[in-house]
Parts: structure tokens; sequence; C-alpha cells
């Protein structure tokens, strides 16, 4: 099966470059999406311009492909279930959540100028990165872009009621089932919450697991496209 993998915020394609080969011992091909603003040089790209390029690389993959949403880019995965409900197998979320209709994609970091740098590990220290070494946080953090402010700041709206009948699946790294499950009780996760198909699956890493648990993420990604 195709799973089109889109990263969070920061990175671009290369990110799943550990993988793509073990989903391929899996039987399946994976299409990394390096964004708009993220990767490309492009330092106008909008909100609008990724979740463009998201449904495009939905629309070039063989058959019906499980999308993968890392992070922030959880939002841009379940664009891809609100824009093609009929088109995709399923959406899978990785240590993220479908922004709330009407609210900003990623307005979480300060400014510079025109984008939002990587701020370093500090903001991630604690759960987020302890599965990862300094050589791995070095190599990471040289290879990420800065995002557009017209990316971070756009308005997500959400058009399709059909998305929530999509089988979902959150994968749960620095947090666990239950303490999602609790977000999910108490209204912080509106997206979720109406969600019809919701399975929420442990693995245990940090919060970047395509870089320290590509196999393990792997797996669960093949156990998705099954659901």
């Amino acid at each position: 099966m195709d799973i089109v993998l889109i990263a969070g915020l920061w990175l671009d394609g290369s990110a799943w470059d550990d993988v793509v080969p073990e989903l391929e011992k899996l039987g399946h091909r994976g299409i990394p999406v390096t964004l708009p603003g993220q990767g490309d040089g492009t330092t106008s790209a909008t909100y609008d311009d990724q979740a463009g390029a998201v449904l495009a690389a939905v629309d070039a993959a063989e058959g019906r492909p499980l999308v993968v949403g890392h992070s922030a880019a959880s939002t841009l995965a379940w664009v891809a279930a609100d824009r093609r409900p009929d088109a995709v197998t399923g959406v899978v979320l990785i240590g993220g959540f479908p922004t709330t209709d009407g609210g900003s994609y990623a307005d979480f970091f300060e400014t510079d100028g025109d984008a939002v740098a990587f701020p370093g590990w500090e903001p991630f220290a604690g759960p987020d990165s302890d599965d990862m070494s300094p050589e791995l946080k070095a190599e990471v953090a040289a290879g990420t872009h800065p995002v557009p402010v017209g990316v971070t700041k756009g308005t997500v709206r959400w058009t399709d009621e059909r998305r929530h009948g999509v089988p979902l699946t959150l994968v749960c790294p620095e947090f666990t089932p239950a303490q999602a499950q609790e977000w999910i009780d108490a209204g912080d996760v509106p997206e979720l919450a109406d969600a019809k198909a919701l399975e929420l699956v442990d693995l245990d890493s940090g919060h970047w697991p395509m870089f320290t648990q590509p196999a393990a993420l792997a797996a669960l990604l093949d156990e998705a496209t099954r659901r």
C-alpha cells in the first residue's frame, strides 16, 4: 500500500529516511512529502499551500493510501480525511492532534521575521527528546528549516463531516493512550472526540520516533493499513 508521510514543523521529507525501507520490508511504498516552505526554499508558503501539497500526494498515490501526519502535521493528515474521505484507507497521527476548526495551524513559537526557526532542544527537554542522543539531536537540528509565518498562522477549516468515519489511529509516543483518552474526554481535542473509528496505540519513544524507533513505527503503520 502507498503510505503518505508528512513530518512536523521544521522537517522535510528526509525525516522519513529510516522509516521508508522498513515499510518496504513490510510490502508498502512510503511517500515522504516535502511541504512548501519546509525544505523547498519557498519562504512565502501558506498553510493552504501545504494542505494542497498533501492532497496532491494523495491524488498521485496508487489506490487508497494511508496518510500519516507527525506532530503539528497531524492537522495536514486530517485534511486528507476531510477533503478526500473516500480516497484514503485511513489516517495515522503521531504525537499530535488535528487543530480545532477556526484555530491557527501551529502558532506555538515566536517568529523571527517572516518565519519560525527551530527553537533548539530546550523547549523539548524531558520525555519529548530523552531518547535522542546528543549526536542525533545535532544531526536533526542541522536538517531543520524555518517555517513561514503564513503556514504557522494559517486558519484551519473543516468542511466534510464524513471525515469522522475515516479509520483513525493515534500513535502515542511521549504520552500514553490513557493520557490521550483523558484529553479527549475532557473536550480538549474535539476532532478526536467526534471520530467514529479511533484507535489509540502506544509507542515507547519520544516525540520523534521516525528517528529513534523507525522499525517499531513502521510496524504500527503496517497494522494501521489493515484497519
